[in-house]
């Protein structure tokens, strides 16, 4: 009797703090939220390469929001290679893969019309480098092994874009009605570098790896690029993450052009004319 009461009385006290300790970091919370800065300044740049355009940065320590308008960045658009890095991530969840150097057989033949003439990348190939030469025949193949019921959970549960997969072809990245903002991608990124997805640690961590696009003393980059042409538009993507000793500055550039004003600049404007807009922060040299 002596006992129970004793386990009462340690129960609620329990309770008690755990309820304090919450209602503390809701009040926090509630004082510092997150803050939404418009710079229409940044449109300049995608004039520049005469695309429409919108970009939506976080900066991890003020908790804040950094966008190129109000609209644009809320619209979401077909995601191309950039669904590589979620695409990774069930793939390793699956089981489909063991690790980053699992190898994809090279099939014998792909649309070069949809996806251009690359003879360097028909070959047998590791998940790894795949995702570093933007390989797309290789992740389709690994698309046709997860049935679409799978990417669904997995999508919902991440708060993954519109979580349309009515595309009948494999590659529903590329075409379809599929669509993410690059708001959604900016959570998404945080998500994953917080570890807050539903991937186990393991294969979060060999994703973090294999989107190591630059990196040195000062900062590492993680990011993962994407274009598709579906519908006669270049939907051109840059996202990823910047990691400093300080501070993460999470971000998603996206472009969109007519393919009747077709330019050969396209697919290099899409890290220019972010490199400009992290200058302008100051975020990288």
């Amino acid at each position: 009797m002596v006992l129970n009461s004793i386990y009462r009385m340690v129960f609620k006290s329990l309770l008690f703090i755990t309820m304090t300790v919450i209602s503390f970091d809701l009040l926090a919370q509630a004082r510092n939220p997150e803050k939404k800065i418009i710079r229409s300044d940044f449109q300049k740049y995608f004039d520049e390469c005469h695309v429409k355009g919108a970009v939506a940065l976080y900066d991890n320590n003020k908790r804040a929001w950094i966008l190129s308008d109000t609209s644009d960045t809320q619209v979401a658009t077909l995601p191309a290679s950039t669904f590589k890095i979620i695409n990774m991530l069930i793939a390793l969840e699956t089981k489909t893969i063991k690790d980053e150097n699992s190898i994809v057989p090279w099939p014998g033949s792909t649309d070069t019309l949809k996806y251009g003439y690359r003879p360097d990348i028909y070959k047998n190939i590791s998940v790894k480098e795949a995702f570093a030469v933007s390989a797309g025949w290789a992740f389709i193949e690994l698309a046709k092994k997860i049935d679409r019921s799978v990417y669904q959970k997995y999508l919902k549960a991440c708060n993954y874009g519109n979580v349309d997969l009515s595309e009948s072809g494999p590659d529903f990245w590329n075409f379809g009605p599929m669509g993410i903002s690059p708001i959604n991608q900016v959570e998404f990124l945080k998500k994953l570098y917080d570890g807050d997805l539903p991937f186990s640690k393991r294969n979060m961590d060999i994703v973090k790896g294999v989107m190591i696009s630059e990196q040195n003393a000062d900062y590492t980059v993680r990011s993962k690029t994407g274009w598709t042409m579906a519908n006669q538009i270049n939907t051109g993507w840059w996202i990823g993450y910047v990691e400093q000793k300080e501070n993460v500055y999470f971000f998603a550039t996206r472009l969109i052009q007519d393919r009747k004003f077709n330019s050969p600049d396209f697919s290099s404007c899409r890290k220019a004319i972010t490199r400009k807009i992290f200058r302008d922060l100051k975020i990288l040299p």
